[in-house]
Parts: C-alpha cells; sequence; structure tokens
C-alpha cells in the first residue's frame, strides 16, 4: 500500500463502528489465521469487530485464538446475516471476488459498507475501496502482518497475532519449502516467533493431529495415484463411496495432492475429490506444479477455478470418471511445457 492507501484505511478505522472480517468458504490456515489476526489486532484498538465466515472448516484449525468467536453463516445465518448488513466497514481476506464466499455473495453485493481487501491471488476483482494485492507474497498472513506493520503498529502484535499470523504462513508454504518463500518471509516469521508464536506447538496441533480414519484415507488415495510417465504429471481419485468408508471430515484431504508432488520428476500433480457435502454432484479439482507450470491458468482455461502460479484449485461438474478421461486428454496438449 501507499501512503495515500494507509491514510485511507486509517481514517475508515477512526469511523468505523461495525466491522466484519471474511474469508473464503472452506477457509485454510491463512484465511483463518489472517482473520483471526487482523480480529486481535483491531479489537486493540477497541473497536467493535465480528468474523463471518461462509461455513466451517477443519477441526484441526480450532484451536486457533480467537476462533471461538467465528460466527458461520452456514448454519448462524441470522446472526451472520444481521452482522454483515450493519457492517459499515468489511475486510475480505484470502480471496479477491465475492464468488468465493458462495451463499454469502448476494449479501456483499448489495452491502453498502466500504471494503478493504487484502489478498494474494491473482487477478483482483475492483470491488474494494482499498486493495492490498499481491500475488508474489507467501500468505495473506504475511501480508496482514505488513498490513499492520504499515500502520505503524508492529508493536501491537501480541502472541496471540503472533500464533494466527504464524500458522498461516506455515501452512501456506507448505512449512516454508514452496517458492514463495521469500527471505522477507523468514525474518517476518523470526519475528513471529520473538513475539510469542510457538513454532513447534502450531506445526504439532497443524500436521500431528491426525485421526486413524485419516490415514486410512491417506493410503486408500495414494493406493488410488496414477503416474503419466511421458507427462511428468500424476493424479490421485477419491469417489464418494471412498470418503463414505473412511468416515471423511472436512480438511481430511488437506495436502494430499502433495504427495503426488513428492515423486522424483513429477511437475505437475491433481487431486480429483468428489463432493459429498450437498446433493450438488461435481467434483473438487486441487493442482499444485514445480517450476513455471502455471496451474491458475491451467484450472482457469479447464476447471472454472484459478489461484497461484503452483497452487490452484476449480470443479468439474463432470463424474469423477468423465472427469479422469478429460484430464488425461488435455494434458496431452501441454507435453512441452512439462517435459522441458
Amino acid at each position: 500500500m501507499n501512503e495515500f492507501e494507509i491514510a485511507k484505511v486509517q481514517a475508515l478505522l477512526k469511523s468505523a463502528k461495525n466491522i466484519v472480517i471474511i474469508p473464503h468458504k472452506n477457509p485454510d490456515g491463512d484465511a483463518i489465521g489472517s482473520t483471526l489476526g487482523l480480529y486481535h489486532y483491531l479489537t486493540l484498538k477497541s473497536l467493535n469487530v465480528t468474523v463471518v465466515s461462509p461455513n466451517d472448516y477443519p477441526a484441526f484449525l480450532k484451536w486457533i485464538p480467537g476462533e471461538n468467536t467465528i460466527v458461520k453463516y452456514d448454519y448462524q445465518t441470522d446472526e451472520a446475516t444481521k452482522k454483515i448488513k450493519e457492517a459499515d466497514l468489511i475486510f475480505t481476506l484470502d480471496f479477491n471476488d465475492f464468488s468465493r464466499t458462495d451463499n454469502m455473495q448476494f449479501l456483499l453485493e448489495k452491502s453498502t459498507a466500504d471494503f478493504v481487501m487484502i489478498d494474494h491471488h491473482q487477478s483482483p476483482s475492483d470491488y474494494a475501496k482499498v486493495t492490498y494485492s499481491d500475488p508474489t507474497m507467501s500468505s495473506t498472513c504475511e501480508m496482514v502482518y505488513h498490513f499492520i506493520y504499515m500502520l505503524g503498529d508492529e508493536a501491537s502484535i501480541n502472541k496471540d497475532i503472533a500464533d494466527c499470523l504464524y500458522t498461516g504462513i506455515m501452512t501456506d508454504t507448505g512449512s516454508f519449502r514452496f517458492a514463495s518463500t521469500s527471505s522477507t518471509t523468514h525474518r517476518v516469521i523470526a519475528t513471529l516467533i520473538d513475539k510469542g508464536a510457538e513454532n513447534a506447538t502450531i506445526h504439532n496441533r497443524i500436521y500431528d493431529s491426525n485421526s486413524k480414519s485419516r490415514l486410512l484415507l491417506l493410503g486408500c488415495a495414494l493406493k488410488n495415484l496414477v503416474v503419466l510417465e511421458e507427462y511428468n504429471t500424476v493424479y490421485i481419485t477419491l469417489s464418494k463411496e471412498e470418503l463414505v468408508t473412511y468416515n471423511y471430515e472436512k480438511g481430511d484431504t488437506e495436502g494430499f495432492v502433495n504427495y503426488g508432488l513428492s515423486l522424483a520428476g513429477i511437475k505437475f500433480a491433481a487431486i480429483f475429490i468428489e463432493n459429498m457435502h450437498t446433493d450438488e454432484e461435481f467434483v473438487k479439482v486441487s493442482l499444485r506444479s514445480k517450476g513455471n507450470f502455471n496451474v491458475n491458468l491451467f484450472s482457469r482455461s479447464h476447471f472454472n477455478g484459478g489461484g497461484h502460479i503452483n497452487a490452484a484449485g476449480g470443479r468439474s461438474n463432470m463424474s469423477l470418471e468423465a472427469t479422469k478421461t478429460y484430464f488425461e486428454d488435455i494434458i496431452k496438449g501441454y507435453k512441452n511445457q512439462l517435459i522441458d
């Protein structure tokens, strides 16, 4: 943000009476970490703040400080709607288009509140009075740290804020191994640890709290792995029946796609998972890549999605079998990009 935008944010905060902070649907560690990190910062300024999430999130995120204050639209609809309608300032974090909030989209489109966007995805929509967008950043949590710093309030970062922001940076960088992890990211992490973030404890709570059923589901996913050697590509499938068999819970498949990418020589990995939460039939698509293969463009072109160069998501309205066939067909057109 430039000086003019910083001043505009400060003016908005000074005049705001009711503030709402919103993550994207199916929020992950970066979405929950950034919204709660910002929530703790704004409450320190004695502002009236509420985090409203489009829906629930995995159990491994429910230890994060302030999590119990989040209003979930999917089953607290009246309260969430009231909060959004009363808001005069709304922060949208870790997404840049209202469609990423699912059933809350119409409320945001009708809102008369001022919007501030903080996000690191490509191609932001033009709805915010202040847009802080930087696709080169490791995570929205890192951006929230810089946001607080630019407002001149780095000294206000306490242990709760540090724990929240550390969580999102750690999860969105794959424990600091993705290319988006810069030297600045590491300096931010060091500062957060100095501020009280318990790095080892956070890692254990996120990654070492597996249920037996999740590990068995992972085994099933790996058994379903298909290697397309000619294209340095792998994909994994999980059917609705398999999810039911292994007592699937929200968040259980988080990170599964990365196992495919860990194979030697593989540049592109995908996972296709049948939806089981509603009567709507579709296949959730997650994509990961190494190097310059742009899965954001791939997803936008073929799976109605998007994201980052090396990490993106989308969906297929075809059956699981048809999606597999479609993927194996379209990947042929990317051979030259994948064998370089």
